[in-house]
């Protein structure tokens, strides 16, 4: 071979290695770039997810609160009423009292006595005698009435301060939860807001995915759970909001409570007070209308629809959506009714 043509070989054969190389290299810097996109999306999900998820734990910790916040209200209404029940009592006996002090201050228990002194007819002395015991008697017990109202006026008031302020305390955890509520929610809002529109939309994909808002073809429901199981189906696709119990929105409490109810039968607005409602069932014995519970503690509740599946209130931006019976940690079951 010439030594001009090897030369150029040799030129073309540097140049093709050198743009081998540069593709090369050029790949090695494009995969990182291309894999950290999916990752990037991945990362912002999880987060995403694990916020969603320490808001709903507070939510539902809100909505223990409310319930007991109620049923200490409803105990101090009727704490007051006795209240008012026995101040009317109070005000009886003290008039009652009242009037005997004033008449024995006027003389009435003295000429009693003294009749009974200066009395010689036998019969006159015992029959004077009977009524001053009974005067007396009365005095007695009326002032033993009213010691007895006093404190059981003072036993009430006492009841109606504790009850008060533990109504205080519970109010201030319920401001404590729908605190932190707000505050991962807004985390989480953050996360999104940070992405772009393609990215937020591959999260919202993910999100959905594993759920349905498809009518199932076949739910053997019947009695009481066909009335709730049917309702709850038509509220697929509502959406998820904090604390709601509809029409128009539900968290996961609110949205089985709301079901039952359509059956007529009155659950508590929170995953955990729901769970000692009705009778434990055993995985293996689901039937449609169930309560479903998942995590531990307590923080989140679907209803069974038969064939593996639950619809429920699942989370901001997925809503009302029928996914697997155990596509989150399950704890257990109960049969309201």
């Amino acid at each position: 071979m010439p030594h001009h043509t090897r030369y150029r070989a040799t030129r073309v054969g540097r140049l093709i290695s050198g743009l081998t190389g540069a593709a090369v290299v050029a790949t090695i810097a494009v995969v990182p770039a291309a894999q950290a996109e999916p990752d990037k999306v991945e990362q912002a999900k999880t987060t995403v997810d694990r916020l969603y998820h320490q808001a709903e734990q507070a939510s539902e910790r809100y909505n223990d609160a409310r319930v007991e916040l109620e049923d200490l209200q409803a105990d101090l209404r009727t704490l007051r009423a006795d209240e008012r029940r026995q101040r009317r009592q109070l005000d009886a006996v003290r008039d009652q009292v009242t009037d005997v002090v004033v008449r024995q201050y006027q003389g009435e228990g003295v000429t009693a006595m003294s009749q009974l002194v200066t009395a010689k007819d036998p019969t006159l002395f015992l029959s004077q005698l009977s009524t001053v015991s009974t005067f007396y008697s009365m005095q007695g017990q009326l002032f033993s009435s009213y010691d007895i109202e006093i404190a059981a006026m003072q036993i009430r008031r006492e009841a109606i301060r504790e009850r008060t302020d533990r109504v205080q305390r519970l109010e201030g955890r319920l401001a404590a939860e729908k605190a932190e509520i707000d505050e991962k929610y807004d985390e989480a809002k953050k996360v999104l807001d940070r992405l772009e529109a393609e990215e937020r939309a591959r999260i919202a994909a993910a999100s959905r995915s594993g759920h349905s808002t498809r009518l199932p073809d076949n739910v053997p429901a019947s009695g009481r759970a066909k009335v709730v199981v049917d309702w709850a189906l038509t509220q697929l696709g509502k959406p998820y909001s904090w604390g709601s119990g509809g029409p128009n929105s539900y968290d996961c409490s609110g949205f089985t409570s709301a079901a039952w109810r359509q059956a007529g039968v009155s659950l508590p607005h929170s995953s955990r007070a729901q769970f000692g409602v009705g009778r434990r069932v055993d995985r293996n014995s689901l039937q449609p209308g169930d309560l479903v519970f998942y995590y531990s503690p307590i923080s989140h509740v679907g209803i069974y629809i038969g064939g593996g599946r639950i619809v429920h209130a699942a989370r901001p931006g997925v809503g009302v959506v029928i996914s697997g019976v155990f596509s989150m940690p399950y704890t257990g079951a109960v049969r309201p009714g």
